[in-house]
């Protein structure tokens, strides 16, 4: 089912609601289940899940590279995503926010912004990609600087 320009992947049935998710390109699994009262195992994210773990993950290699290129001291970089679910089906996120949270020495505030920003209204294609209100704030945990 190759597509030109495109990503494929597959996802191949287990057992319950057990499936294994491949990526054509990288070769890369993934184990996605439902939850035990619907059927599952519990022994992989849920597809919902998977979507916020793509968007963190997505947004996430946008702004550490964009604060490698600038130079940024960054020693720890994590991104928090919450999303909120309509109510009625297909319950879809309606809203999602995303928390960065860079940690460093000297890292200058600019350039987090700005890095965040760029990957929220430029690079990042799973954002560009949800029907849903992405919002996102950020903190900056500074450290000392390493004594030499």
């Amino acid at each position: 089912m190759a597509s030109e320009g495109g990503l494929d992947v597959q996802v191949r049935w287990v057992e319950g609601l057990q499936f294994v998710g491949r990526a054509e390109t990288s070769g890369a699994a993934i184990v996605l289940d439902g939850a035990p009262e619907h059927g599952g195992f519990g022994s992989g994210p849920r597809p919902m899940e998977t979507l916020l773990l793509a968007l963190a993950g997505c947004t996430a290699m946008d702004v550490i590279s964009i604060l490698q290129k600038k130079r940024q001291k960054v020693t720890g970089f994590r991104v928090y995503a919450h999303g909120d679910r309509a109510e009625e089906h297909p319950r879809r996120y309606t809203r999602i926010k995303l928390e960065f949270v860079v940690r460093g020495w000297d890292v200058e505030e600019e350039a987090v912004a700005r890095s965040i920003e760029l990957s929220q209204t430029k690079y990042c294609s799973v954002t560009a990609s949800v029907n849903a209100e992405v919002t996102y704030t950020y903190r900056i945990e500074q450290e000392q600087v390493p004594q030499e």
